[in-house]
């Protein structure tokens, strides 16, 4: 029986079994191995480093809960599950705890288009311009996605770079007041696209279905996301009109002895914010835990 069984082993997963282990609480973390943080190229926003790498960011973190004896278990968690004041965590491993930190973040959707899969793991490929946007600074930068929500994302990166190109999915590229919003703003407004293409180790092309082709240095695609909250909602923990889970001031769901942090909680998706989150939800825990006088 653990003090607190954590579920995710990204960013926010992490810290909070480092904290909980300072405060000397019998913690795990189970993790499957699918982190959005190992999608990070290069971050060049996160606390105390100019420019650091995803995996990079999740090794340190991995290395600083193994030193206070964190156990880590790989292991893909498919059911959780609260009876007689415990919480019970099934699939690839049975683990029980008193209390249960949900970390277990978001999937971004990616288009079906021909060889989006082959470009996945470029550094062409973006999904958060808030982390990243500064980096495009005058760059030729695509938005891929429905019109509205691309189009939001896209009006975001003209305050870094004038030619930006919209690339329209869905049934609403007709939409008059949307694409006269991105006209005024200098987005560009290409046709379908069909198919992607890497062509240097910088840049990608774009070809579109009327034959079109846009070569790019930065594509972001604008497609939404499916948060990871269905654990947290098979026991009635409430969500946002988003999928988000809902939670208080110490990052407590709905659900007594249920927490959660990072992307599973919050449409914005920073690793400080997550780190945040990690914080208050482990001392809240330890607070309500009994005292382990030694």
């Amino acid at each position: 029986m653990f003090d607190c069984v954590i579920i995710g082993g990204g960013p926010a997963g992490l810290l909070a079994a480092t904290y909980l282990a300072r405060y000397r609480r019998h913690t795990c973390v189970i993790d499957a191995g699918a982190s959005r943080a190992r999608k990070i190229p290069s971050s060049h926003n996160y606390p105390g480093f100019l420019q650091i790498g995803g995996t990079e960011i999740l090794r340190r973190l991995r290395d600083q809960a193994e030193k206070y004896d964190v156990e880590l278990l790989n292991a893909e968690v498919t059911s959780l599950e609260k009876r007689e004041g415990a919480f019970h965590a099934g699939g690839g491993t049975e683990v029980s705890g008193r209390f249960v930190i949900l970390a277990t973040g978001l999937v971004d959707r990616t288009p079906s288009l021909k060889g989006f899969s082959e470009i996945e793991a470029s550094g062409n490929l973006r999904f958060c311009p808030i982390c990243d946007g500064y980096e495009a600074m005058d760059a030729r930068v695509g938005v891929l996605g429905d019109i509205h929500a691309a189009g939001k994302k896209a009006l975001f990166l003209r305050t870094y770079t004038r030619r930006v190109c919209l690339f329209p999915l869905g049934d609403d590229v007709s939409d008059a007041t949307c694409r006269e919003e991105l006209t005024r703003a200098g987005v560009d407004i290409a046709g379908r696209p069909d198919r992607i293409e890497k062509t240097s180790d910088t840049t990608l092309k774009v070809l579109t279905q009327a034959g079109d082709q846009f070569i790019v240095d930065a594509l972001y695609p604008s497609l939404g996301c499916d948060v990871r909250a269905g654990l947290a909602t098979k026991l009635g923990a409430c969500c946002s009109s988003t999928g988000t889970l809902k939670v208080d001031d110490h990052q407590q769901t709905s659900v007594n002895g249920l927490y959660a942090a990072g992307d599973v909680v919050t449409d914005l998706h920073q690793l400080s914010v997550a780190f945040g989150h990690a914080t208050l939800a482990a001392t809240q825990i330890h607070q309500r835990l009994p005292a382990n006088l030694r």
